[in-house]
């Protein structure tokens, strides 16, 4: 397949999974302000989960900076923790967890997650405002595991056949390589089919992720192709349904 030139991108939207926390090492840091630089490079938005802190502040910072239009997408009961001095772009309150990311998905058009996994926790510290994508690395991690379940949530959704679109892992450093090796674990002992162990893909720079998310095609699955999904059970609507799939 043609290489995609910068600046010309079958998405208009991304959704990038991140954190509150910045991880104890710069090539965390570094990666996502690399990969914000490579999404306004393509001309493409960013979708996130509407947070000022963490690698959050730092993706959505590196968008907003570069010209790239930015949507957060946060719970409210989230704002106080998540959101901490200037935030960039749209941000979109919602009631739960469950609607962040059903909304998160209707807005995007692909998925990346960024090394993780974390979730907030109340904090005995009172941020003063900062800002700058170096200053955001100095505030105090918060630890856990939202990116992680955001990550295998959409995989699920697109092995079940309710979205067809790409999902990248930016495996920076390593970081996702005991990830992967449970996964083709799981393969090897029978627990995952073997194709749909394809369903993602994964690269070591933002560069060469979003190129693969470009040329990915996705997993065709006949069983799951045809499911008739009752989005009711997952608090969501048809409509919805149908706009996460397209």
């Amino acid at each position: 397949m043609e290489a995609v030139k910068v600046g010309n991108s079958r998405f208009k939207r991304m959704c990038v999974f991140c954190g509150s926390s910045t991880g104890k090492r710069h090539c965390y840091q570094d990666a996502a302000v690399e990969l914000g630089k490579e999404l306004v490079a393509r001309k493409v938005d960013l979708v996130y989960g509407g947070g000022s802190v963490g690698l959050m502040g730092l993706v959505s910072e590196a968008v907003h900076s570069g010209g790239g239009h930015v949507i957060g997408i946060i719970p409210r009961t989230l704002m106080s923790k998540e959101i901490t001095g200037e935030t960039f772009g749209e941000v979109k309150p919602v009631a739960s967890m469950h609607q962040r990311k059903a909304e998160m998905a209707r807005h995007s058009d692909a998925f990346i997650a960024l090394p993780g996994p974390t979730f907030p926790h109340p904090s005995p510290f009172a941020y003063p405002p900062l800002s700058g994508l170096i200053s955001l690395h100095l505030r105090r991690p918060l630890g856990g595991y939202g990116t992680l379940e955001e990550l295998l949530e959409v995989i699920t959704w697109a092995q079940l056949g309710i979205h067809n679109k790409p999902v990248g892992l930016l495996n920076v450093d390593g970081y996702y390589n005991s990830l992967l090796a449970f996964i083709d674990k799981a393969v090897e002992d029978g627990f995952i089919q073997p194709y749909q162990r394809y369903i993602f893909v994964s690269a070591p720079n933002a560069k060469d992720l979003v190129q693969k998310l470009e040329e990915y095609v996705p997993v065709e699955d006949a069983v799951a192709a045809k499911l008739s999904w009752e989005m009711e059970q997952m608090g969501l609507n048809s409509t919805l349904h149908a706009e996460i799939a397209r």
